[in-house]
């Protein structure tokens, strides 16, 4: 089959893409593989958590069980829920941070939207800081080192909205619901946080 793509759709947000991205990480080491990173928005507005759960309050408590099962299948147990628990701010929502790895990805492709991604999910899951404050987005901009003049250009460009919509229309298209999901070569599908030696297996079969 030769070089095989991986579309990565994930959410800053969601606990298990970050279970799931280290694993990942592994995948690119050992196969030939290209990982195209593509967004999905579990929450898209500042209201959105309260329309599904009901409240903002019924909200951050559901997502927090969530946190707590995937800490218990990460491979480092990194999730800290009981930090997030004590935090007085809102619990986030999905766009600011979207439009932070895309804003990242104009600067170096594909790699760069992996390191902007990987390092917000360690400030919202592991840190427990506010993603949705553009001065946390901002700090993580400087931390994986990107011109941060020009990030905030592009943050604030109309075309980088633009890009966010694409993944939104293409997740449609693909029938994707929740994340993570992977698509290999746009008909392969695998969704949540499967065990690295089950993405081994998959990533094998497709050269079958």
């Amino acid at each position: 089959m030769g070089k095989i793509k991986i579309e990565f759709f994930h959410d800053v947000l969601c606990a298990w893409c970050f279970v799931l991205s280290p694993r990942l990480h592994r995948i690119v080491e050992k196969f030939d593989v290209d990982v195209v990173h593509r967004s999905f928005a579990l929450a898209p507005t500042p209201g959105s958590i309260a329309i599904i759960f009901g409240s903002k309050e019924k909200g951050k408590k559901e997502i927090l069980n969530h946190w707590r099962m995937a800490n218990k299948i990460d491979d480092e147990h990194r999730i800290n829920a009981d930090l997030m628990e004590k935090r007085d701010f809102d619990y986030p929502y999905s766009i600011p941070g979207l439009l932070a790895c895309k804003a990242a990805e104009l600067q170096g492709g594909n790699e760069v939207h992996w390191k902007m991604f990987d390092r917000i999910q360690k400030a919202h899951l592991v840190e427990c800081l506010n993603i949705a404050d553009y001065n946390v987005l901002k700090q993580c901009a400087n931390d994986i080192g990107l011109d941060v003049e020009r990030f905030e250009k592009d943050y604030r460009d109309p075309k980088t909205m633009e890009a966010l919509q694409y993944d939104f229309r293409l997740a449609r298209k693909y029938g994707i619901t929740a994340v993570p999901t992977l698509v290999a070569n746009s008909k392969h599908f695998l969704v949540g946080a499967q065990p690295y030696e089950f993405l081994e297996e998959w990533i094998s079969s497709l050269n079958e």
